[in-house]
C-alpha cells in the first residue's frame, strides 16, 4: 500500500512537470482557496502580515495583502523554479537574480545601479508583501492612460483564466464556450468538446480588473504563442525559444496605444505588430548575423532568443514545431514589442534586453562590470554599476564569447550596421 502511494505521487509530479492538465492553473482558474481565504486564516493561522484580526481579511478575500502579493506567494523563490518570475528575497548588491523566464525577473525592479533606478527596469507591479511599490515617476502607462497606482499581475493576466482557445488554428478566443481542460501555453490542442487556455492566462477583449474603476477595458485580444515546458533556464549553452505567433504588439497596445505603430517610415516610432513584416534585407541580416563583424551565419541556426520575433501565424501545432528549432526568420515574420523588451523586467532601463546606452556590450572579449579586472570593461558607462555577474545574467548567462570581442548593440541582429 505504501509503495503504491509513492508511485502515484511520483506519477502526479511527473505529469505536472510535463505541463499537462494536472498543472495548478490547468490553463484556467485554479483552486479557489489557493488564492483566497474565507476568514483570513488557514488552520487557525492568520494569512496576512499586517496584524489584521482573524475574520477581518484582505480585499477580495485574497491571501496576500494585494493582488500581486497573492501571485508572488507561489511565483517567487530564492532558487530557480519553472514558474517563478521573481527572486525572493531580493539578491544582495552585486548578486544577480536567478530566474530566467522569457519575461524576465521582477526582482530587477528592486536593484538600482547608480542613475539606473530599479523602477525603470520593468513593469512596476504593486506587491506590498514583497517590497514592490508604485512607480514614483510615471503616473500612467507610457503611451496610454492605465494608472500606475493600480498596476498588478492581474492587470495583464486574468487570474480566473476565462479566456480560451476554441480550435487548433488558434483563431477563436472567447470567455465562454467549451470548458478548458489544459494550458494553451505549450502547444496542447483543443478537442471537439474541450478548449485550452490562452498563452500565460493573458486577458483579452473586454477585460478589466474589478478593482479598477473607470474605462480601461482591453480592446485587443490575447496573443498566440507556444513556449517550451522548460522555459525557465540558463541559456549558457542553448536558447529557450518561445514561438511567438501573432498579436503580441496589438495586445501590448491595450495599455500603450500611443507607442504602437506598424508602418515605416510614416512614423518615428519603431514599427511593431502583425503588419510589420520583415523586408528581405532584414531577413538576410538576421539570418547571416552572428556577431559584430561576423555575417557568416545560416538560416538553419540563426535564431536568437535575445532578439525574438513573431511567426505571423496562429496554428498551435506549427508553432510548437517551430519552437523546437533554431531556424531563423522569413519575410512572413514580423517584429514585435518583445523583440527588444522583456515583458516583466530586465536588468536595463526601459526593460530592454540589452544595454542601449553604450556602444559596446562586450569589451576585450569579456562582459563589462564594476568588478572587472579589465580596464576597458570596468568603465562605468558600459556596466552602469552592475557587476560582471549581473551583466552576464541579463544575457541569461551566455558566455561573452558568444559575441564579438567588441560586440555592439543587438539592434544589429536585424540592421547590421556594425
Amino acid at each position: 500500500m505504501k509503495s503504491s502511494k509513492i508511485l502515484l505521487a511520483a506519477a502526479l509530479l511527473t505529469f505536472a512537470a510535463a505541463g499537462n492538465a494536472l498543472a495548478f492553473h490547468d490553463g484556467g482558474v485554479a483552486t479557489c482557496d489557493s488564492c483566497h481565504t474565507m476568514h483570513n486564516s488557514s488552520g487557525g493561522v492568520k494569512m496576512t502580515v499586517n496584524n489584521q484580526a482573524t475574520g477581518a481579511g484582505n480585499a477580495y478575500l485574497l491571501q496576500g495583502s494585494d493582488q500581486s502579493s497573492t501571485c508572488l506567494k507561489c511565483h517567487s523563490a530564492a532558487t530557480l523554479g519553472s514558474y517563478k518570475v521573481a527572486t525572493n528575497p531580493i539578491p544582495a548588491a552585486g548578486i544577480p537574480p536567478v530566474q530566467f523566464t522569457p519575461g524576465g525577473d521582477f526582482s530587477w525592479l528592486q536593484k538600482t545601479f547608480g542613475t539606473s533606478l530599479g523602477e525603470r527596469h520593468g513593469h512596476n507591479i504593486i506587491a506590498g508583501d514583497f517590497g514592490y511599490v508604485v512607480d514614483a515617476k510615471l503616473a500612467t502607462a507610457p503611451g496610454g492612460s492605465y494608472p500606475a497606482a493600480n498596476l498588478a499581475c492581474s492587470s495583464c493576466h486574468d487570474p480566473h483564466g476565462k479566456y480560451r482557445i476554441m480550435d487548433a488554428a488558434g483563431t477563436t478566443v472567447a470567455t465562454t464556450g467549451k470548458p478548458i481542460f489544459d494550458s494553451g501555453s505549450y502547444g496542447v490542442l483543443p478537442t471537439a468538446t474541450e478548449a485550452v487556455g490562452v498563452y500565460r492566462l493573458l486577458a483579452g477583449v473586454g477585460y478589466q480588473p474589478v478593482s479598477l474603476s473607470g474605462n480601461f477595458a482591453f480592446a485587443n485580444n490575447v496573443p498566440i504563442a507556444v513556449a517550451p515546458s522548460t522555459y525557465n533556464r540558463s541559456e549558457a549553452t542553448s536558447d529557450t525559444r518561445v514561438a511567438y505567433g501573432q498579436g503580441m504588439s496589438e495586445w501590448c497596445s491595450n495599455c500603450h496605444s500611443g507607442l504602437h505603430n506598424v508602418n515605416y517610415p510614416t512614423s518615428l516610432i519603431h514599427p511593431a505588430g502583425n503588419g510589420a513584416k520583415f523586408s528581405s534585407d532584414i531577413v538576410n541580416n538576421y539570418n547571416s548575423y552572428k556577431a559584430s563583424g561576423d555575417l557568416t551565419g545560416t538560416i538553419a541556426t540563426s535564431y536568437s532568443s535575445m532578439v525574438p520575433y513573431e511567426e505571423g501565424i496562429t496554428d498551435l501545432a506549427t508553432l510548437a514545431a517551430n519552437g523546437a528549432t533554431t531556424t531563423g526568420m522569413s519575410t512572413s515574420n514580423n517584429v514585435m514589442c518583445l523583440s527588444c523588451h522583456r515583458a516583466h523586467a530586465s536588468g536595463w532601463d526601459s526593460m530592454t534586453r540589452w544595454n542601449n546606452k553604450a556602444e559596446f556590450l562586450t569589451l576585450a572579449g569579456v562582459y563589462p562590470g564594476s568588478d572587472s579586472a579589465n580596464a576597458e570593461a570596468a568603465v562605468t558607462k558600459y556596466h552602469g554599476g552592475r557587476t560582471t555577474a549581473e551583466v552576464q545574467a541579463t544575457f541569461y548567462n551566455r558566455p561573452a564569447t558568444a559575441y564579438a570581442t567588441y560586440q555592439r548593440s543587438l539592434c544589429n541582429k536585424c540592421h547590421a550596421k556594425d
